[in-house]
């Protein structure tokens, strides 16, 4: 019968049972016993090496200094008045000696080598069967060698007499196994206290690698390296900017979308937070000092988002979302609102204004009829061209009628400063427009609801710099919140439909700070806010031209105050959907 065939074992049995294992606790564990194991026989085999010479230096000092014992005087003396004899006194004075020292012999020979003493008798009369040249020569040797009685450590001294003459020697041995048993009696206490040291290790070892695991999650060192490869692409292709600090507030990780958003590079890595950033809220909303979610923070021209999650050392991971453009619509669809309003406003006005037209004709009060249309298109041409020869950029124009339609409608006295005057020379007509329709929107806000509510708005020129001043009516701003209302995220509006408030006011300082300018509040004439706003290089130079060298009329002559929206009835007219303005006022949150 054939044997049956062998079946191959399957992939799972041929594997190596025992390998190199993949997880970061047992080989950092395996390591570190390597590691103790290898440093503890090396100390040992370091400490053993010296011992056994240490052992036979010792063996060599004490049979030498029972050699310089046993060279006496008396046992000279003898040496010269008797002769060698297992009964004479060198014998038995050697002997002494070799019983109270332990020693192994104790040889005494006179200058010709013979011996006179001798552990064994018979020994006694005969020529040592060692060299003795050295040690009668005068000189002290100690030196490990093998003799009638073996192998031995030996210490070989003159013997002087008392004149200081060299008579003969002393030899004197110690058995040299004595020594390899006190080497090998060594050995087990070492190597227990070896033990105890590398069981210290051990222990150390697993100890630290117990607290490695529990931080590394008992992950190979495969899934560490993948996991860190797929940290570094999501940090990287994410479009929301990571910023991590550790404990001492200095960065320590910044992905591609917070350079861009901060406007820092990756030299920032390492530095304090305050170093990289310089101070204001981005660095204290990062830092932790300002808490809460979903803060608002301004960065250069862009509005960010930021949330702060601490980390288990002490650290903190913060995110950060672009807001700009968002922001920017939310405050394009106020201002279609606002638009939409004075619209609306107009409407009923127009309305009305048909209402009283269409009743003078049915009475056949032509007269009447033909004054009222007359009075409705001069008050709307007096409104618009009191705005135009004051401010003479047409998108800035634009925006003061539109708001001048809002304000009346409101019941709110919009006005025009009469030392206002802004040639048509703006550098960025957009950034004023920005400025003005934030802070006259705060304004308008503020006095809405007063005894009488009004806002008064001077613009003038000063070579090329804007000063924008904002006066209400309201009720003002105490003086320890003047410099907290700069601040993103501070209000006391509801919100809006984007959802966030308390950017307008910080961004216009950040705009007037960048062009070096400034931004400030104090208290108006009645009591109000009153906002005043420098912005250098805002206008461009004037051209050489006689015309502006020619002084303007002064129209404040005939009026003191030029009123562009009072409180009308509802039958008195300020401006037509026509000739509303064509470009939305880009304004932002308000910060009121």
């Amino acid at each position: 019968m054939s044997p049956a065939p062998t079946v191959p074992a399957p992939p799972s049995a041929r594997r190596r049972r025992f390998g190199w294992p993949q997880r970061v606790f047992s080989q950092v564990l395996l390591m570190q016993l390597a590691i103790a194991t290898g440093v503890t026989v090396l100390a040992t085999g370091l400490f053993l090496a010296p011992l056994s010479a240490q052992l036979d230096d010792q063996a060599m000092r004490r049979a030498l200094a029972i050699a310089d014992t046993a060279a006496s005087p008396q046992v000279a003396a003898a040496l010269r008045t008797s002769s060698p004899s297992a009964r004479g006194a060198v014998q038995a004075e050697a002997e002494r000696i070799r019983r109270s020292t332990g020693a192994e012999y104790v040889v005494v020979m006179d200058t010709r080598g013979v011996r006179w003493s001798h552990t064994d008798p018979a020994q006694i009369g005969k020529v040592v069967s060692t060299d003795p040249s050295e040690a009668l020569a005068g000189h002290e040797v100690m030196e490990i060698d093998s003799g009638t009685l073996g192998r031995s450590a030996r210490g070989k001294t003159p013997l002087r007499d008392t004149d200081g003459a060299i008579v003969g020697a002393v030899s004197v041995g110690i058995e040299y196994d004595s020594v390899q048993d006190r080497l090998l009696g060594a050995i087990p206490g070492l190597l227990a206290y070896a033990g105890g040291a590398l069981a210290a290790g051990a222990l150390a070892a697993y100890l630290i690698s117990r607290r490695l695991q529990r931080q590394t999650h008992d992950l190979a060192f495969s899934d560490i390296s993948a996991l860190l490869a797929e940290r570094e692409a999501m940090l990287h292709g994410i479009r929301e900017g990571v910023v991590a600090l550790d404990r001492a507030g200095r960065v320590r990780l910044l992905n591609d979308e917070a350079q861009r958003l901060l406007g820092i590079g990756p030299e920032a890595t390492g530095r304090h937070l305050e170093d990289a950033l310089g101070s204001g809220r981005t660095a204290d909303v990062l830092a932790g000092r300002v808490t809460g979610e979903d803060l608002v923070t301004v960065r250069g021209h862009r509005v960010l988002i930021a949330n702060r999650m601490p980390t288990d050392d002490g650290g903190a991971v913060a995110t950060l979302r672009d807001r700009t453009e968002l922001e920017r619509l939310g405050r394009e669809l106020d201002s279609t609102r606002g638009l939409i309003d004075a619209l609306r406003a107009q409407d009923h006005e127009h309305a009305n204004r048909l209402h009283t037209l269409l009743g003078l004709l049915e009475l056949e009060m032509h007269d009447e009829a033909v004054e009222f249309v007359t009075e409705v298109v001069g008050v709307h041409r007096a409104t618009a061209e009191q705005v135009t020869e004051k401010i003479h950029d047409p998108l800035l124009a634009a925006l003061l009628v539109g708001k001048a339609t809002v304000a009346a409608e409101r019941g709110v006295s919009l006005r025009i400063a009469p030392d206002s005057l802004l040639p048509d020379r703006l550098v960025d007509p957009r950034e004023l427009v920005t400025v003005v329709g934030n802070l006259v929107d705060n304004a308008l806000d503020a006095a809405a609801g007063t005894a009488e509510p009004r806002v008064e708005i001077a613009l003038r020129a000063e070579g090329r710099t804007a000063v924008l001043r904002v006066t209400d009516s309201g009720p003002g701003v105490p003086e320890d919140r003047r410099e907290l209302i700069f601040t993103e995220g501070w209000t006391t509006k509801a919100l809006p439909s984007h959802g966030k408030r308390g950017l307008g006011l910080a961004l216009v300082r950040r705009l007037a700070e960048r062009r070096g300018g400034s931004a400030r509040i104090g208290a108006g004439v009645d009591g109000g806010a009153e906002f005043t706003i420098v912005l250098p290089e805002a206008l461009t130079e004037p051209e050489p031209t006689p015309e502006e060298t020619e002084p303007e009329p002064a129209s404040a002559e005939t009026a003191p105050e030029e009123t562009i929206a009072e409180q009308a009835p509802a039958g008195e007219p300020t401006q037509t959907p026509a000739e509303a303005p064509e470009t939305a006022p880009e304004s932002v949150g308000e910060a009121r």
